[in-house]
């Protein structure tokens, strides 16, 4: 393979400890060799003996380039919508109420598990294509809609499909711990007893990445969560929770204590919960879309989080009853607006946090060594991407080194 020279460009490397705000270098070069980044840094600073190994140039033309963007968070793959729903909670109802009355997530259930996989995957594909266009590059994609074994399996096997026929890296989540189905109904345990059958197999089948359960009053107790994490630590599948969404249950203690790569939600989360994930090294996955279409109230407690040095990641938690969403630009500047984090602090969300979040160390900044996933965008300064509503910057996304 040739080694690839691109010039021209400022970088946003987004290395934790760079001098410079977002590691931006000014007049920076990337060297490109088989998929994975050789060299990174001023240009200027270039050895001469690699830049004469370069066969292929590229003028990036002063875009800003920034590392592929990374979705932490999704529930890409469902079927219907739950516009409805929406109606009604401009009408008063909570999303509790509308769970209780058979609403909410066991609609959707009924929905996907009626969608054939060409569907639920046509549905899927169309979900993706303004990811794509905004620069994602890894995508996290959770079951959670089928809760019963064909269906999880289906679900599963169409966010597979979607990552072998488009230039993204999905990783797979098992979310069959999403909510109690109707043919189990009043049954939590024994529901759970199912998913733990399911989550054999379709580790078994290749399907699972990792485990993720909702953890609250209306889905499954932290006791309920320990029984399904210790299988999956027997497997030797990484885990995490939603979690201290509409109460604080401790379910981010509990999650701590099985090492989870991250608790997402957290707008009750406490003081003990902060230092338990701190201690575990535990990312905490913001989601604003879900916060701002529910019209909560209630903020996660970003400067604790900030205090006990948790990392912060940003997803856009597309789903169709909670954030219809499919821009994760968006979600920057609402991070930034409604959350108040930096700009600084919402793009390493979605680059450094957010591959942290998801357990992948090969990428999420700019540096040798690390996947060659990258993004030019139309920017003259990275704060720009958090501060636009409904802006399109991006130019070109590398992919696995190669443009796409």
């Amino acid at each position: 393979m040739s080694l690839e020279l691109w010039t021209h460009c400022r970088a946003a490397t987004m290395q934790a400890e760079a001098p410079q705000p977002y590691g931006l270098i000014e007049d920076a070069a990337l060297v490109v060799d088989a998929g994975q980044l050789q060299w990174v840094g001023p240009r200027g600073a270039l050895p001469d003996a690699l830049r004469q190994r370069c066969e292929i140039l590229h003028d990036a033309a002063g875009a800003l380039i920034t590392p592929g963007l990374i979705d932490c968070h999704t529930h890409l793959v469902y079927g219907g919508d739950r516009a409805l729903e929406f109606e009604m909670r401009l009408n008063g109802a909570s999303y509790e109420d509308i769970a209780r009355a058979g609403g909410g997530i066991a609609s959707t259930v009924q929905a996907t598990r009626s969608a054939t996989h060409e569907e639920l995957l046509k549905q899927g594909a169309a979900r993706l294509q303004p990811l794509l266009a905004e620069g994602v590059t890894t995508l996290e994609i959770k079951s959670g809609y089928g809760l019963a074994l064909a269906h999880e399996r289906k679900m599963l096997q169409v966010a597979r499909a979607l990552g072998q026929a488009h230039d993204v890296d999905v990783r797979t989540t098992f979310l069959g711990a999403h909510a109690v189905p109707p043919e189990f109904a009043g049954q939590a345990d024994a529901y759970l007893d199912e998913v733990l059958r399911m989550l054999a197999l379709l580790h078994a089948e290749g399907l699972v990445d990792a485990v993720d359960a909702f953890c609250e009053r209306i889905a499954f107790s932290p006791a309920q969560v320990a029984r399904l994490f210790a299988a999956a630590r027997e497997l030797g599948l990484p885990v995490k929770l939603h979690v201290e969404q509409l109460s604080d249950s401790g379910g981010a203690q509990l999650a701590a204590r099985f090492g989870a790569l991250s608790c997402d939600h957290l707008e009750w989360l406490s003081d003990e919960g902060a230092a338990a994930m701190a201690a575990a090294g535990s990312v905490a996955v913001l989601l604003p879309g879900a916060f701002y279409f529910l019209r909560e109230t209630r903020v996660p407690p970003i400067e604790l989080l900030r205090r006990q040095r948790v990392p912060m990641a940003v997803a856009t938690d597309c789903n169709p009853g909670t954030s219809p969403c499919t821009s994760l630009l968006l979600m920057l500047n609402m991070a930034c607006t409604l959350f108040r984090l930096t700009p600084e602090e919402a793009l390493a969300g979605v680059t450094r946090r957010a591959a942290q979040a998801l357990g992948l160390p090969d990428r999420g900044v700019l540096a040798a060594g690390m996947r060659a996933d990258f993004v030019l965008w139309d920017v003259q300064h990275p704060a720009q991407l958090s501060y636009a509503l409904g802006g399109r910057p991006c130019l070109q996304t590398v992919f696995n080194g190669e443009p796409r």
